[in-house]
């Protein structure tokens, strides 16, 4: 048995390249083979959001906090909440993140496949992120 104190766990900025705004990432866990499950809080500030992205074997996403938004490739801009679970299928292109006036944290889980666990593509136009408000 692993325990991970929360003083142990790395925080870091979201990489400017993958995300708009201010993102905080916090790495919960990523044990070693065989496992392959890995998991991060992932922190959204008002109007901060991932660019558009798949992952190999899919990722789940639980709201802790706040108020976001989610969108498949060709879906609508779906609004997410405290308690919702967000299920992407393995490849399906899509990005998530927060509203224009609340903020929002979820939990990310998804699998490594040899070595990979997400393929970062282009970032999400103002213009796809505010069709949310319409």
């Amino acid at each position: 048995m692993d325990i991970l104190r929360n003083s142990s766990m790395t925080t870091d900025g979201g990489s400017r390249d993958y995300f708009t705004g201010a993102v905080t990432v916090t790495k919960l866990f990523q044990p070693d083979q065989p496992a392959r499950v890995v998991g991060a809080s992932v922190t959204f500030e008002r109007g901060a959001r991932t660019a558009w992205h798949t992952h190999p074997l899919g990722q789940t996403l639980i709201v802790t906090a706040g108020c976001g938004w989610a969108q498949r490739e060709g879906g609508p801009v779906e609004e997410i909440r405290v308690g919702d679970v967000v299920w992407f299928p393995p490849g399906e292109k899509h990005w998530h993140g927060a509203t224009p006036t609340a903020a929002m944290t979820h939990i990310a889980i998804q699998e490594n496949l040899n070595g990979n666990v997400v393929e970062w593509m282009e970032k999400v136009s103002d213009e796809q992120y505010l069709a949310g408000t319409g």
